[in-house]
């Protein structure tokens, strides 16, 4: 009886060992692909620069060149403030509720009440309850940027250039399709250079 129990206890630790191995190996797979992904989407960025050598695609090396100064300003906001999902979250807030009237905020604030987020009376002003909105929001979801999303992962000299260029791209669609989707948040972000950073929530 005792070697049949041993024998048991032997094969789970040897399947945890093996679930866990699964789930590392398997991690490592995503890992590794998501950074191919990015490289070849940097890859493909730099490739879009060569149409800066032709006339006709003037207005596209021009677009390319105005996204890597956005995205730029957007990573020096970033340093600068830190919590820049806030601050975004915050201003699709502030747009979502401008136009809403009091009775609309006294509505949207029982809804949440009944999830449990309590609003002050005080902060039914619309900047007010847009910023109490996006506070509870970026808490509730906890963002937590890391600075590893912008950096990429290690890489040596040009494979690393050009993967760190890939976040460029991905940052570049992101606030496309946020431009096709959402023209509204996307002009308040425009208008504040942080829709190239969008892509971080």
């Amino acid at each position: 009886m005792y070697y049949k129990n041993e024998i048991v206890r032997y094969l789970q630790a040897n399947n945890i060992l093996a679930l866990k191995l699964e789930h590392a190996v398997a991690g490592a797979e995503k890992a590794v692909a998501n950074q191919i992904e990015t490289i070849g989407a940097g890859a493909k960025r730099a490739l879009y620069y060569t149409s800066c050598f032709t006339d006709e695609y003037q207005d596209v090396c021009l677009q390319q060149k105005t996204e890597d100064i956005r995205f730029k300003n957007g990573v020096i906001y970033l340093l600068k403030h830190g919590n820049i999902a806030y601050d975004m979250l915050k201003l699709y807030f502030e747009q979502i509720f401008k136009d809403k009237a009091s009775e609309e905020l006294e509505r949207i604030k029982r809804i949440l009440m009944a999830v449990n987020i309590h609003i002050a009376a005080s902060s039914l002003t619309n900047a007010g309850f847009a910023l109490a909105t996006a506070s509870f929001v970026a808490t509730g979801i906890n963002l937590n940027l890391e600075l590893s999303a912008l950096a990429g992962r290690r890489a040596g000299g040009v494979v690393g250039a050009i993967g760190i260029y890939g976040i460029v791209q991905k940052a570049a669609e992101s606030a496309h399709r946020l431009c096709v989707s959402e023209p509204a948040y996307y002009s308040v972000l425009y208008a504040h250079e942080l829709e190239m950073m969008y892509f971080l929530i």
